[in-house]
């Protein structure tokens, strides 16, 4: 069974089985939810990052996935809001929150270099997937154009994140 790349976001923080995504595409307010739900999750990574990390680099990082993660999910609720969609929870964005609670369990348990290394490899991962699922289903199945104006408009910002985030997990090596 080929697996799609949105259901590989919430098995990135576990190395767990995936979770099955319905055969169906997902609906506008499903995929306003998980898109917001992925951004919420990386502000909440970087916001660790920024408690226990003293490394300049990974800072500099972690300050920049709460500034722009931030930014998109402020213009998704004001979209959601202007469209008069609520978003809907589902079985993907309900996988993301309990993966990344266990994650972020997980880090809190490393202190200096280790966790420094553990964050931003595991950065590197969730970019890669967030934007292969971005790419390959949740704006290819996007009815709305302002909601997928918004998803591509993430990508691309996404994209420079998972640049960064190798440019400095080659620096932590």
């Amino acid at each position: 069974m080929r697996i799609r790349p949105i259901v590989m976001l919430a098995t990135i923080y576990l190395g767990a089985a995936p979770v099955a995504l319905a055969a169906d595409k997902p609906t506008d307010p499903q995929i306003a939810h998980i898109a917001y739900t992925a951004g919420a999750i990386d502000v909440e990574a970087a916001k660790q990052a920024l408690a226990k990390s003293k490394n300049k680099e990974v800072r500099d990082f972690a300050q920049d996935m709460v500034r722009d993660h931030g930014t998109v999910n402020t213009q998704a609720l004001a979209l959601v809001k202007k469209l008069n969609v609520t978003p809907e929870d589902n079985d993907t964005s309900k996988a993301l929150t309990k993966a990344a609670t266990v994650e972020r369990n997980k880090l809190a348990k490393l202190d200096g270099a280790a966790f420094d290394k553990a964050y931003i490899d595991n950065e590197v991962a969730y970019h890669k997937e967030v934007n292969a699922a971005l790419k390959k289903v949740l704006i290819p199945s996007a009815s709305n154009a302002e909601l997928k104006s918004l998803l591509e408009t993430g990508l691309t910002i996404f994209k420079g994140h998972e640049q960064h985030a190798e440019q400095v997990a080659a620096k932590l090596q």
